[in-house]
């Protein structure tokens, strides 16, 4: 059980991945073969590339591969790396924190109004539940990545205060 939630977000990618690459042949065949196609297909793909990115996000996140510019961190002391280390991890996840929420009241209001897709006239909220889950999923990932990072941060070249290359 341990093993599903820790490697989540790749389950989950491959699925929406695998899915997407299925449901894309699937259209071309029916395309070519009766010179029509799935109206929802460019519908389903789109959300799913959505679900793909955010999920994607999370494992870059987990690995510590996340966009991050070292230049000026790598010539700090270790404790002012530290304190570099811990307010980026704040503000990325305080983003990520807001993104979960707008994205939850999105998909509430979605669910309220009673909004359907336009391809396949089902509720929107069906396409839009994963964006909250995806963005809170980055913010744990975020943290646990974090803690990883602040430990190194003492560990790089500069650590013994006297920063430099």
């Amino acid at each position: 059980m341990r093993h599903l939630l820790d490697e989540a977000e790749k389950i989950v990618c491959a699925v929406i991945f695998l899915g997407m690459t299925g449901l894309g042949f699937v259209n071309v065949v029916v395309r070519y073969l009766t010179s029509y196609s799935f109206a929802a297909t460019q519908e389903l793909l789109l959300d799913g590339f959505l679900l793909l990115t955010v999920f994607g996000a999370a494992i870059a996140a987990r690995r510590g591969e996340h966009l991050a510019v070292t230049l000026f961190t790598d010539l700090l002391p270790a404790p002012a790396r530290r304190v570099a280390v811990v307010l980026s991890a704040a503000l990325s996840i305080l983003l990520l924190a807001l993104s979960a929420l707008f994205t939850f009241q999105l998909v509430e209001d979605q669910y309220r109004s009673g909004v359907t897709s336009s391809g396949m006239q089902i509720p929107e909220w069906y396409l839009s539940v994963g964006l909250p889950i995806g963005f809170a999923l980055i913010a744990i990932r975020l943290v646990q990545a974090g803690f990883a990072e602040w430990q190194q941060a003492g560990n790089l070249p500069g650590a013994d205060g006297k920063g430099g290359i």
